[in-house]
């Protein structure tokens, strides 16, 4: 009796610090979040980042088909895509102050609407507010040379700006910010 009682007690014990110490994290996320950020040298501080959310391909038509040509896009998934600026930049005939801001795109087959709008903290494009654009300016579609499988934005810099290219699927768009 009293060694069933100490198995029965050991065996309680055991599965009782098992739960005890194991952590429950969810599994990583479909689309993960990711960021890029411009400098004009390694060391220097920098003038933009970006973060957004990477969705992939996975055979699904993308422009046009799973992002609809003609509409509002969050330029990723989950949240919104961030947009910080950390010295003042030209957008257009638009200077970006210092900040931050949401990067918002309507994408078309030939060219891309690219928005700068002051919401910030955004999920998706469902509470896009027109009112709220600090700039727009429309930039050319360009067909990638490869696929691009997932969702990707880096910045290309030197030292009158940058500019942030975005590649998926087929397709990628390079938007300029000029230092002033």
């Amino acid at each position: 009796m009293k060694k069933s009682l100490f198995i029965f007690f050991i065996t309680l014990t055991a599965f009782g610090f098992q739960n005890l110490n194991a952590q429950s994290f969810p599994n990583r996320d479909a689309s993960p979040m990711d960021l890029a950020i411009a400098r004009p040298s390694k060391n220097a501080p920098p003038l933009a980042r970006v973060i957004y959310s990477r969705p992939e391909k996975n055979g699904r038509d993308i422009f046009g088909g799973l992002v609809p040509y003609n509409e509002v896009w969050r330029t990723g998934a989950n949240e919104a895509t961030e947009l910080t600026t950390y010295e003042p930049l030209m957008f257009g005939k638009t200077l970006l102050q210092p900040g931050s801001y949401t990067l918002y795109t309507i994408p078309n087959s030939d060219s891309w609407t690219i928005i700068i709008n002051s919401e910030t903290n955004a999920w998706g494009a469902f509470n896009y507010q027109k009112e709220k654009d600090v700039a727009r300016i429309e930039v050319p579609c360009v067909q990638a040379v490869a696929p691009i499988e997932t969702l990707s934005m880096i910045f290309k810099t030197d030292n009158k700006g940058t500019v942030l290219l975005i590649g998926w699927d087929d397709h990628y768009v390079e938007i300029p910010f000029k230092r002033i």
